[in-house]
């Protein structure tokens, strides 16, 4: 029978019986953090479409932060009633797992949201503009920069507000990423949390130009992975006859059930396998910034505005490292001989990549990217350690991350001259004697950073480390130690030019923040000490969680 027969075949015979057709089973009490989140981002679009523009801001902030809340809340509430542990189960048709990784995920991610959502909505920092208070994002987001329709729209008040439901969408797109439990789904959780950022990205008010480049490198660069991503689960369908996680996971096994006819030629075939596995990881690999993927890293982080920055840097990490964890210990732990060494490698240019490059750094966000990249080959580590206690590790280190980043571009956005932000590091010379509040807050992210005792740093590197060096990965720990010592080198750096040099003249002023981005701030020096203090609580709740549902 032709291929068109058979099409034509299994339409009459669908359309004969049209009570056959199954409605689909969607449990919506379990996939209501992500419905929140979307639903909240859907109320958005429409008050920029039915709201005066002098209301939106007040009611964009107000549905934003109770949807992230909600989201959150809903969150601890699957997570009380046991669906992180016995009732883990695959909810939506097969599509999302609810599982403790997946809910710890998601609960970190609307944490990191929330905070971030205050940061987006501060408008104290820069100078009032013709009456009008400013935030960091341009006034009119289609006007060419520096046209006649910026300058009129810049007179006129104008404002983006569009960035809240943009974040939210976002959002919605990184919960669904690490509980995908289908690659389909897993995609276009991709492509909905990654359109929004490259919006964001493109939207400074300041040093236009350079914003918009950032958001045109990320764009193509994204466009790149997303094509390696899509590659990659062709060549694994083709090899399982399936895209879900248990079905590849079973053929991977050897366990083949029902065998369709068209795919029998292919089926089983460890050539697809091979290459298929390493597409997919290639795609995943490029949103934690891991080194060769990490070209768009600087550039992104520097261009975009620094709300932006520090939310993509903080949740976009968390996203992925979720669903690398789910594809590596659900869908290919039978492959594990072979996607081990390539993941040592990864893992170890990575940390000594991120590290020996951000030494060379003159701009703050520059150095702050460089930092991301080795924590992400940190967090490899963990990740490479394949033991139940490796999975917990990457959780926790994953949540003390997230916050340290968030507060550390939240202090960046408060240093700045005549032009905006004063990102360059010689003019931070002597801040800590302008103002020491700002400087010691700083300083306390920086140590953070390089895992110095008592920071939640600490607490995650050590973490991390032990789990990979009882997983038999003992070499990758002593790379791992030495690119501490190689990264602690220039956090103490920033911390002794902001300490004991000598402030200039000319240096920046810093601005005082609205309550907004000071509770930013204060959570994230709150959470990097007691995860440092008393991290042992923490730890626990993430080895409860660490358990992935099959």
């Amino acid at each position: 029978m032709t291929h068109a027969a058979t099409v034509h075949s299994l339409w009459t015979t669908a359309a004969a019986a049209p009570d056959k057709i199954p409605s689909p089973d969607i449990e919506y009490g379990q996939l209501s953090p992500t419905l929140i989140v979307l639903g909240a981002a859907i109320v958005g679009v429409l008050i920029e479409a039915l709201l005066p523009r002098r209301q939106r801001y007040v009611a964009q902030l107000f549905v934003s932060v109770v949807a992230l809340a909600a989201a959150f809340a809903a969150v601890i509430g699957l997570a009380a009633g046991d669906y992180g542990t016995s009732k883990a189960r695959v909810a939506a048709m097969g599509a999302i797992a609810v599982d403790g990784p997946a809910l710890f995920l998601q609960g970190t991610i609307l944490l990191v949201a929330l905070v971030a959502v205050f940061t987006f909505a501060e408008r104290r920092l820069d100078p009032v503009v013709h009456g009008n208070r400013v935030d960091s994002f341009a006034a009119q987001a289609a006007a060419v920069p520096g046209g006649d329709a910026e300058k009129a729209a810049v007179k006129a008040g104008f404002t983006t507000t569009e960035v809240f439901p943009l974040v939210l969408f976002a959002v919605g797109g990184m919960l669904v990423f690490p509980s995908a439990n289908d690659l389909l789904t897993l995609f276009v959780a991709l492509e909905v949390f990654s359109l929004p950022l490259y919006i964001l990205c493109a939207l400074a008010r300041r040093h236009r130009a350079l914003s918009q480049e950032a958001a045109v490198k990320y764009f193509l660069l994204g466009a790149f992975s997303s094509a390696f991503l899509l590659f990659g689960i062709a060549l694994l369908y083709g090899y399982a006859g399936t895209v879900a996680y248990s079905g590849i996971a079973d053929v991977v096994d050897g366990q083949v059930r029902n065998v369709t006819p068209a795919l029998a030629g292919t089926m089983g075939n460890d050539a697809l396998l091979l290459i298929g596995g390493a597409m997919v990881l290639m795609g995943l690999l490029f949103k934690i910034g891991a080194v060769p993927f990490h070209m768009w890293t600087p550039d992104v982080y520097q261009g975009a505005p620094t709300p932006v920055t520090g939310f993509m840097a903080a949740a976009t990490k968390v996203a992925a490292f979720g669903a690398l964890l789910r594809l590596l210990y659900v869908v290919l732990p039978g492959l594990r001989w072979d996607w081990r060494p390539v993941m040592w490698g990864v893992a170890i240019v990575t940390m000594l990549g991120g590290a020996i490059v951000a030494i060379t750094q003159t701009d703050v966000k520059r150095l702050l990217a460089y930092s991301s990249i080795a924590h992400a080959g940190f967090i490899l580590a963990g990740v490479i350690a394949t033991t139940p206690d490796g999975i917990s590790s990457v959780l926790f280190y994953l949540a003390a991350y997230s916050f340290v980043t968030l507060g550390a571009f939240a202090v960046v956005t408060l240093v700045r001259d005549a032009g905006g932000e004063a990102t360059h590091l010689s003019k931070w010379a002597g801040l800590g004697r302008r103002s020491p509040l700002v400087a010691a807050v700083f300083a306390v992210f920086l140590l953070a950073f390089a895992g110095i005792p008592l920071t939640s740093g600490f607490a995650g590197k050590f973490a991390v480390f032990k789990a990979a060096a009882d997983g038999g990965a003992g070499a990758l720990v002593v790379v791992g130690v030495i690119s501490s010592a190689v990264a602690a080198f220039f956090y103490i750096r920033v911390i002794v030019l902001m300490f004991f040099s000598e402030p200039r003249t000319d240096g920046p002023s810093v601005a005082v923040p609205s309550p907004l981005t000071s509770s930013a701030i204060a959570i994230g020096v709150a959470v990097t000490l007691v995860l440092g203090v008393a991290p042992q609580y923490f730890l626990d709740l993430a080895s409860q969680a660490g358990v992935f549902v099959r």
